[in-house]
């Protein structure tokens, strides 16, 4: 089994007190999104195939990297830094402290542990075309040897994104635009030709129809990328959590409104002020991020 942590909150950056408590454990509890009851998570590392976090900023587990890497079994880190002017991210760490901690997993853990996500493109008036390339380059260029892969997407519309998008866009004064495919395509060319150059393949998150020779279909949770850390043989089938998604299967073990980080383009927070609630209230010990009622 490989283990998302996780895919709807950033638990290195808010919760690694509660992850690491949980692996002393040995297993956690989660709170089905759709219904509300709750499954547990088996932890030990006889049960786990590797771990994939998913962050915006990994200091706190790297203050612990040793802690971690006596669990013995491989991680890899999808690490989201677009640099983003504070108006669309209100609270994410400066750039060059998230790309000091990349170069440290590169160094410290292995080559193909960090994963840089620039994710989601978000077209606004604050961020243009031309904004993204320069932005792009400028980032490619400081990671050259830290990654191979670049993971992008374009933000997906949901509900909730819009309402986000829309309020931000309101209190800061700017537009935000979903441009036609064809603008994204011609985007995404460029950017995999930076990318390329700075020794990295450029890959699509769950929008295959994006995809084109240079822009592969990215799989996030990868168990090929951690069996060449871990050394051994992870059997995973290819199962999305959503429609276009390539990733392997995996139990995600996060709960949806629990990261304050405040990113206008959020899908996973209804609202900011709910999540840093729900962050206040988080107690350490719980077997869950959060109560579970019922």
């Amino acid at each position: 089994m490989i283990v998302s942590a996780s895919c709807r909150t950033d638990i290195p950056a808010f919760y690694s007190d509660w992850f690491f408590q949980r692996l002393d454990a040995g297993y956690c509890s989660v709170r089905n999104p759709h219904s509300g009851k709750s499954y547990r998570v088996d932890l030990r590392a006889s049960q786990v195939d590797g771990i994939v976090f998913w962050t915006r900023n990994f200091g706190p587990m790297l203050s612990r990297l040793d802690e971690l890497r006596a669990f013995p079994r491989p991680f890899v880190v999808q690490y989201t830094l677009t640099g983003y002017p504070r108006e669309i991210e209100a609270a994410v760490i400066e750039p060059l402290r998230a790309l000091g901690h990349l170069h440290e997993l590169a160094e410290r853990v292995h080559p193909s542990c960090p994963v840089w996500r620039y994710d989601p493109i978000l077209f606004t008036t604050l961020t243009p075309a031309e904004y993204h390339l320069e932005n792009f380059r400028d980032l490619a260029a400081r990671l050259r040897g830290s990654t191979n892969e670049v993971v992008v997407s374009f933000a997906q519309m949901y509900a909730k994104t819009r309402r986000n998008l829309d309020s931000a866009a309101s209190r800061n004064h700017f537009e935000w635009s979903d441009p036609p495919a064809p603008c994204k395509i011609e985007l995404l060319g460029r950017l995999a030709r930076i990318a390329r150059a700075a020794g990295m393949q450029l890959t699509i998150c769950t929008q295959p129809e994006l995809a084109c020779e240079d822009a592969l279909e990215a799989r996030c949770i990868d168990a090929r990328r951690l069996e060449q850390i871990g050394g051994f043989r992870i059997a995973a089938p290819v199962k999305g959590t959503r429609p276009g998604c390539a990733c392997h299967a995996a139990r995600d073990i996060g709960d949806y409104d629990t990261c304050p980080h405040g990113c206008a383009y959020c899908y996973a927070v209804r609202h900011r002020r709910i999540a840093l609630n729900n962050y206040k209230s988080h107690n350490p010990a719980a077997e869950s991020l959060l109560p579970i009622l019922g």
